[in-house]
């Protein structure tokens, strides 16, 4: 039987890039750090992400229809730290940059990249839900390095 702390422990040490998924659903901004993102295909484009059932974003991004995701660029460490915290909705956007994306979702200044997706699917697995959207928009940033999180620590590559 495969522990969780085990598997924690092992897919920390492989890296992942981290960004942040947006939804504005009926005027109530989201946001969540993901380090779950991956390419699905490219015809028709797709891209795919869990979120915890548990998530407060978990029902605004069904509700929503879509979202936005920011790439994050080496340095916005605080942004992933930020949007991870389960900041309370009054607080989750002071101080933080943004620009308002082609789908009302939030895009965060800065960012390497956005990309602008509609929910095509939801597959329940186990205390996640796997959301495939569809990229509707993509957008180039920054030209920096990626920022990672590895071990438990952001890094960039």
């Amino acid at each position: 039987m495969v522990e969780p702390e085990d598997l924690r422990a092992l897919l920390g040490r492989f890296p992942s890039g981290v960004g942040v998924v947006t939804v504005n659903a009926a005027g109530q901004r989201l946001g969540l750090t993901v380090g779950s993102l991956v390419s699905l295909s490219l015809d028709p484009p797709l891209v795919g992400l869990a979120i915890s059932k548990d998530a407060a974003m978990h029902e605004l991004l069904r509700e929503a229809g879509g979202c936005a995701i920011s790439l994050l660029a080496a340095g916005q460490e605080w942004l992933a730290q930020h949007f991870a915290r389960g900041v309370p909705p009054i607080a989750m956007w002071h101080d933080v940059a943004t620009e308002h994306g082609a789908s009302g979702a939030p895009l965060l200044v800065g960012a390497l990249a956005w990309l602008e997706c509609s929910i095509r699917d939801e597959v329940a697995t186990g205390t996640h839900t796997f959301f495939v959207c569809e990229v509707r928009r993509v957008e180039l940033g920054e030209e920096a390095p990626s920022l990672v999180r590895v071990r438990g620590d952001y890094g960039s590559a």
